[in-house]
């Protein structure tokens, strides 16, 4: 396989790294070790449990498509965001609040939890495949990484209720492109985004009605899946089974953060119906093959874009100045 890169997004850099009162080392003053406490408290984390790194990036996700980037999804509460359906599963709360506990020593009610939030995102992908190429030497120089504009302030509401419009497992393109429109977000950055599902897992339960008795088809599985695939699908996921066992969602690197997810589609092997889509669906087919590099088309390279992407949804909706807060704790507000 060829070695994924590190990637420096300088177009962001100078172009897309201010938005909505947010940029590019807001805390070089007031905190100058702030993004390298988030680093080391990332880093410590994954390298007991590498499965973290997808529940970061999910859940920085979550929170920025609903009120925006404001870490309204790590407030506690009977109510709150965390008891909504999509989330009840979401993983790496302990990873912000360890990171908020030693930034509050460091500089006392300096850095918002959404930032904190944003920062372990990148700080997520770019440790994976360090990690998997050089396991003693993490964040080396094989990542993608981008630069994370800061600055953002922590909102004062989470419900449940908010949380219904979010991107879901079995959304049509159709679905998917509306739902990031309303978040300023176009199709190139649903696909580009949407390539965040080369790491982590999915549980049986969001895809296995796709393998049995999936309307009108014969074999019973869902004919956009590869044929060879449906057994090994089918051997993870009985039909009776548990509906919590997980699935890697990239069968072919699902511990490198590459472009090979973009394959899986191709090869008929995107586990979610909503990764499925994506090359089913004339339009965003094309930006898929523009991904995979295919002849005739304008390359898109995957950590260039995904770092793009990852800036610009960090910036939606986002509370700057005198909006929100700056929470002590990120479970609750002041």
């Amino acid at each position: 396989m060829v070695l994924f890169f590190v990637v420096w997004v300088a177009a962001v850099a100078s172009g897309g790294a201010r938005g909505q009162g947010t940029r590019v080392g807001f805390y070089s003053r007031t905190c100058p070790r702030a993004e390298a406490i988030v680093r080391s408290v990332v880093q410590s984390h994954f390298s007991s449990d590498p499965s973290i790194a997808p529940g970061i990036l999910r859940m920085h996700f979550h929170d920025c498509f609903v009120h925006g980037c404001d870490a309204s999804i790590l407030l506690d509460g009977p109510t709150s965001e965390k008891t909504a359906p999509p989330n009840r599963q979401l993983r790496g709360f302990d990873v912000v609040d360890d990171a908020k506990a030693q930034l509050e020593v460091a500089c006392p009610g300096v850095v918002s939890c959404a930032d904190i939030l944003a920062l372990a995102a990148r700080d997520s992908v770019a440790v994976v495949n360090s990690f998997a190429l050089r396991p003693h030497v993490l964040l080396s120089t094989n990542g993608p990484f981008w630069s994370v504009p800061t600055g953002r302030r922590d909102g004062r509401v989470s419900l449940a209720s908010d949380a219904a419009n979010l991107p879901a497992f079995n959304d049509s393109v159709a679905v998917q492109i509306r739902k990031y429109d309303e978040k300023g977000l176009n199709a190139q950055d649903l696909v580009a985004l949407s390539g965040a599902h080369t790491i982590g897992t999915a549980a049986c339960q969001l895809f296995r009605y796709r393998l049995y008795g999936f309307p009108g088809a014969a074999s019973g599985a869902d004919p956009s899946l590869d044929a060879a695939f449906v057994p090994q699908l089918r051997a993870l996921c009985p039909q009776n089974g548990d509906g919590a066992r997980r699935v890697a969602m990239d069968t072919g690197s699902p511990n490198r953060f590459d472009a090979n997810y973009y394959g899986n589609l191709r090869s008929g092997r995107g586990v979610l119906e909503s990764d499925a889509v994506l090359w089913a669906d004339a339009g965003t087919r094309g930006l898929v093959q523009r991904f995979l590099g295919i002849r005739g088309l304008a390359g898109l390279t995957f950590g260039v874009e995904f770092g793009r992407s990852m800036v610009k949804m960090g910036n939606v909706e986002v509370k700057s100045g005198a909006a929100g807060e700056i929470r002590t704790l990120c479970t609750a507000v002041n």
